[in-house]
């Protein structure tokens, strides 16, 4: 995180907690020989996606999952556009998924916003836009992920934020269809009572069934991908503005209420159609097995990094790699990171915690005050007006 001189109309100091640098270790050294290996995803109509923004891409969430179908993708498009700054994706996510660490991929300490993401607020969203930026949103939320395998595919009730905000900075809208992602996780059903109670007492939206129990008992498992074919299908463009007139308002500043939630309806219920007809091409063999055995037999020389069950050794190692010298022996290597066994034991979770707590910085907690451990790990509100981007990359 980088804190850059003070913008001269505000006088606050701007603040930008991407890094480039790890972002791109992450897609290209993890996230690129899963994919390659593992998810084998394939986006069509990239062409529809303008190389400068404003724009909003909105995706839908087609089931229940860690959301790896908004990472896999936002890796994909980057790399395809090269890498570079100004090309990167601002994802607006959940602000609850900063707040409890296992929530972060991982735990690794401010993961989504060192990638690029921006707390979903109203007003941040907006300033996105303005500043022209190009935007990855779920207009669906948390219920997106939550909404269970049973009714996957099945679009929730559509924000109207993105509806008003869209024809305030005419701003086009490009329909991201995500398909097969429900098929990572098949195995979770929301419980009402229970998301409620990890809602108030874990900060967690929810906690599928029967997979969140295996995830309690196992770490890793809370993190579990099954080879689903990730697709990706840029939808034609829409015009938020045109379709807010014709809803007849006229006044963005305190606009009809059951006017804007009728766009926001017509806007879901038109991606729906356009989704069901993409699930019937895309959506038939999710595995594709036969694929699947020969990238995994490509991979054979690395295959523990491209296998769910490695995955928390290979992300953590190399966050905590970027901070610390090469191992002085395989003996070293291995004992310095012993605590990520927990990931593996019968209900490690404590033992996991408890090591983040008495390791140093930086990547520990172990001498920091609350505020300083909260302020790394990202557990906090971010809001643009407080903490301002610095000027846009051209």
């Amino acid at each position: 995180m980088t804190y850059h001189d003070p913008d001269p109309v505000t006088g606050k100091r701007h603040w930008e907690p991407f890094q480039q640098d790890f972002a791109h270790d992450v897609s290209e050294h993890l996230l690129g020989p899963i994919n390659e290996s593992w998810f084998r995803a394939k986006i069509f109509g990239r062409e529809r996606i303008p190389e400068k923004g404003p724009v909003i891409l909105a995706a839908n969430h087609s089931g229940n999952a860690f959301p790896y179908d908004a990472i896999v993708c936002d890796g994909l498009l980057w790399k395809l556009d090269g890498y570079t700054k100004a090309a990167k994706l601002r994802t607006v996510y959940e602000k609850e998924l900063s707040y409890v660490w296992w929530m972060r991929p991982f735990g690794i300490d401010d993961f989504w916003r060192r990638g690029g993401g921006v707390d979903m607020l109203f007003t941040n969203f907006e300033e996105l836009l303005r500043r022209k930026e190009r935007v990855l949103y779920f207009p669906e939320g948390v219920p997106g992920i939550g909404k269970g395998f049973h009714r996957r595919y099945q679009l929730q009730r559509f924000s109207t934020s993105f509806v008003l905000i869209g024809a305030r900075t005419k701003t086009p809208v490009l329909p991201l269809y995500m398909i097969n992602a429900e098929w990572i996780n098949p195995f979770g059903f929301p419980f009402k009572p229970l998301d409620l109670f990890m809602q108030r007492f874990f900060t967690v939206p929810f906690l599928p069934l029967p997979i969140g129990i295996l995830a309690i008992i196992f770490p890793w498992m809370w993190y579990l991908a099954l080879p689903a074919k990730l697709v990706f299908v840029v939808g034609e463009p829409i015009d938020m503005a045109q379709l807010v007139k014709e809803a007849g308002i006229t006044d963005l500043d305190e606009p009809d209420r059951e006017r804007l939630r009728s766009v926001a309806n017509l806007v879901r219920d038109r991606m729906q159609s356009e989704l069901n007809e993409l699930v019937q091409l895309h959506g038939r063999h999710p595995y594709r097995f036969g694929e699947l055995g020969r990238k995994l037999w490509g991979a054979r020389g690395h295959l523990w990094r491209v296998l769910p069950t490695g995955w928390p050794i290979a992300f953590v190692r190399h966050e905590r790699d970027r901070a610390r010298e090469a191992p002085r022996s395989w003996l070293h290597a291995f004992l310095r990171d012993l605590d990520l066994i927990g990931y593996y034991l019968p209900f490690g979770w404590p033992i996991l915690s408890l090591c983040r707590w008495l390791r140093k910085p930086p990547y520990g907690y172990r001498g920091l005050s609350k505020e300083k451990a909260r302020e790394k790990r990202g557990e906090f509100i971010w809001r643009l007006s407080e903490r301002p981007l610095p000027p846009r990359a051209s």
